[in-house]
């Protein structure tokens, strides 16, 4: 009989790193340090792990954050006291392996028990023990436990007999779009990804490999965006060689599509340092704007424009697909708070559009509060404009007060969209 001396028997054994990367992120998003998307992003581009791996990490940490409810359901039966928040995350991630993702049981065991016991996230007996034994079992499934009572309910509102589509929609994986030229479907196509046209002329891509790394990004040729983000912009019509006024313009995407279509855009945002982000992207592109660095909930002096778009901050409550983390976070009195911002500056966009001219008011939100509420108490306030149809519309959309509001469905985000016009 051999004899295996402690140190060895000690000795963690191998474990994959996409998955110590996935639990590393999920602890900052779940302690509210962190969005998914830019901490994910970021250890990915730190990490360089191969393509297989990079997929792995994101299908762990997007597809737990959207199943967080039932997953902490399946957990919370096995647990006893407070659980400290590397292990929660870790188990989290192993149970969504394991009953979600279809990894099989002892492999899902083995590989969280060695990255336990390897990076110190959680004590190796505890993840052994908890993993082997989680089910769904009596646990509440499907769309509709996934998403807070509340927030349930305000999509139902939005959305009538679809809502049950929708939901089961938004804990799918969310699909790569990209806004591409000609010679950017060609490069993609060439490095063998797959290009599929999609709804405002925004292509759904299956890439070969990552984003950054294929010629149309770093030659200018693809621009990530969502088309219900994109039909914000066409709802101004032709404004080809027309002064623009891009506003909450954020890391400029929109300023940089409102550019692509002939504008001469002026971006403003609040926080300047957004404007360094946008000016990169725009070099990036070979396009050109202007930006100013301007409280919006305050009047702005700069000369009316032909066109104002105002894409305002809001809650996010139409990306939960591709940030399913606010629906950790969002609160009712989040929404009102929201609405309050939306309705200090939304009058002073309108005070910026020329007589004649169009504004488009948008936010990512499906709640009444942030999007026909608050424009139909300015159109109340403010006779001088009248919304009128949202032109150039190829996502799926339903009405919505004095706007419409997009379907969020097969990875589409859930936008209120509402183009008013300035009596002449």
């Amino acid at each position: 009989m051999t004899h295996t001396p402690p140190a060895l028997r000690d000795r963690p054994g191998p474990y994959n790193p996409a998955r110590e990367l996935a639990v590393r992120v999920l602890v900052r998003v779940l302690g509210g340090e962190a969005f998914a998307a830019p901490a994910l992003d970021a250890a990915l581009q730190q990490a360089r792990l191969p393509g297989r791996d990079a997929g792995l990490a994101t299908h762990i940490v997007y597809g737990t954050l959207r199943r967080i409810f039932s997953l902490q359901a399946a957990l919370s039966p096995l647990l006893r006291g407070p659980t400290h928040p590397k292990t929660r995350a870790l188990l989290l991630a192993g149970a969504f392996e394991k009953l979600y993702l279809g990894t099989p049981a002892h492999a899902v065991v083995s590989d969280y028990v060695n990255l336990a016991r390897a990076a110190r996230l959680a004590p190796p007996g505890l993840v052994n023990a908890v993993l082997r034994r989680v089910t769904l079992d009596g646990v509440p499934v499907g769309p509709q436990a996934e998403v807070p009572t509340w927030l349930a309910e305000l999509y139902r509102r939005a959305y009538g007999e679809a809502t049950e589509r929708v939901l089961a929609d938004l804990l799918e994986p969310q699909p790569l779009w990209l806004s591409l030229s000609d010679e950017g479907v060609r490069a993609l196509e060439t490095e063998g990804s797959v290009v599929e046209g999609g709804p405002q002329g925004v292509d759904r891509v299956s890439l070969e490999r990552p984003l950054r790394q294929t010629a149309a990004y770093s030659r200018g040729q693809a621009q990530p965006i969502n088309p219900a983000s994109l039909a914000c912009v066409d709802a101004l019509g032709d404004m080809s060689g027309a002064r623009v006024l891009d506003l909450a313009g954020g890391a400029g995407v929109k300023a940089a599509m409102l550019a692509t279509r002939g504008a001469k855009v002026t971006s403003v945002d609040l926080v300047g340092a957004k404007h360094e982000a946008a000016r990169a992207n725009l070099r990036r592109l070979g396009l050109k704007a202007d930006f100013l660095t301007h409280d919006l909930t305050q009047p702005l002096a700069v000369a009316p424009a032909p066109f104002v778009l105002l894409d305002a901050p809001c809650t996010g409550s139409g990306t939960l697909r591709s940030h399913p983390e606010i629906k950790l976070r969002l609160t009712p009195d989040a929404v009102e708070e929201m609405a309050h911002l939306q309705g200090q500056m939304l009058p002073n966009a309108a005070a910026l559009v020329a007589p004649g001219g169009t504004l488009v008011y948008s936010v990512c939100s499906v709640t009444p509060q942030e999007g026909p509420e608050v424009v139909a108490r300015f159109l109340e306030a403010q006779p001088a404009f009248a919304a009128e149809s949202v032109p150039s519309l190829e996502v799926p959309h339903v009405p919505a007060g004095p706007g419409i509001l997009t379907v969020p469905e097969g990875g589409i985000d859930g936008f209120f969209i509402a183009r008013l016009r300035r009596q002449a």
